[in-house]
């Protein structure tokens, strides 16, 4: 007869109370979060080989480089199960998959904005990307000060077991955009997220001054390199001051997001504090 396996004692977050769980119990929940967690690595990894074509192209191509950095990561198990208790997601992979669309991010920094709208142009432009959502703070910036532009995409990643759609968030910003925003969730932390009103000021002043530096620096890079390499970088705004969704039904019709008619902007809804923690 099989000896047992064997029971370890789990406090559950809500009741202190103990509920006992056999060690293969807890090896097959380690091994299908692990599984669900590596589709969205693989997803990360089609959007990084993405960046980087579009990177040494315009290299080899413009002699010109539109991307100062890339940083990218997926949530972890812990910071996946904060986020699902906090938003009150049913505790399976489904529900999971279904309501958290930010598990695979990537931050792409451009040196200009300019360079901002091109890459997302030349990004959700490709055959294979789905554009989900789209959130643009640089034309219509949080109150707090905060820029940056926003997009849930959907990749094909090519398993042993079949084709899946992984979503991963997106967001580009400027260096200036960058530093800002690095500055201010350092604050954030600081103050367990109460910052004193005279702080919450000085931010928002010191967004208007990046927001003023990336327009001088992108004018200055226009002068010294010409007009064909602005324009060639310049993209164009077509999702400036809107949030947008891709339409329902079987996702084959082009998201409002990649229309070109001009629209009035619309300040995105998203209203949390601090915006500019890790991707």
């Amino acid at each position: 007869m099989a000896t047992p396996a064997p029971l370890v004692p789990v406090t559950t977050p809500d009741d202190d109370a103990e509920i006992t769980v056999s060690a293969g119990e807890l090896r097959e929940m380690r091994d299908g979060l692990q599984r669900f967690l590596m589709e969205y690595r693989f997803g990360l990894q089609e959007i990084e080989t993405k960046i980087g074509i579009l990177r040494d192209e315009f290299l080899l191509t413009h002699d010109y480089n539109p991307i100062e950095h890339v940083s990218s990561r997926v949530k972890s198990p812990d910071s996946l199960v904060e986020k699902v208790q906090r938003k009150g997601i049913d505790p399976d992979f489904g529900s999971i998959r279904r309501s958290i669309t930010d598990i695979a991010g990537i931050r792409i920094t451009c040196s200009f904005v300019a360079d901002v709208y091109r890459l997302f142009d030349l990004l959700t432009e490709q055959d294979d990307v789905r554009v989900i959502k789209v959130k643009d703070y640089i034309a219509a910036p949080k109150e707090n000060g905060y820029k940056s532009l926003h997009a849930i995409i959907e990749v094909p990643v090519f398993l042993s077991t079949g084709r899946i759609e992984v979503p991963v968030e997106v967001q580009f910003r400027t260096i200036a955009m960058d530093f800002w925003a690095s500055l201010e969730h350092k604050i954030y932390y600081k103050y367990a997220t109460r910052v004193p009103d005279e702080l919450l000021e000085s931010l928002k002043d010191a967004a208007e001054t990046a927001a003023e530096l990336d327009e001088r620096m992108e004018r200055l890079h226009g002068e010294i390199r010409g007009r064909s390499v602005g324009d060639l970088a310049s993209g164009s705004p077509v999702i400036r001051g809107r949030e947008t969704e891709a339409p329902s039904g079987d996702g084959q019709g082009v998201p409002r997001a990649l229309t070109r008619g001009a629209e009035r902007p619309v300040a995105p809804t998203d209203a949390a504090p601090s915006a500019a923690g890790p991707v």
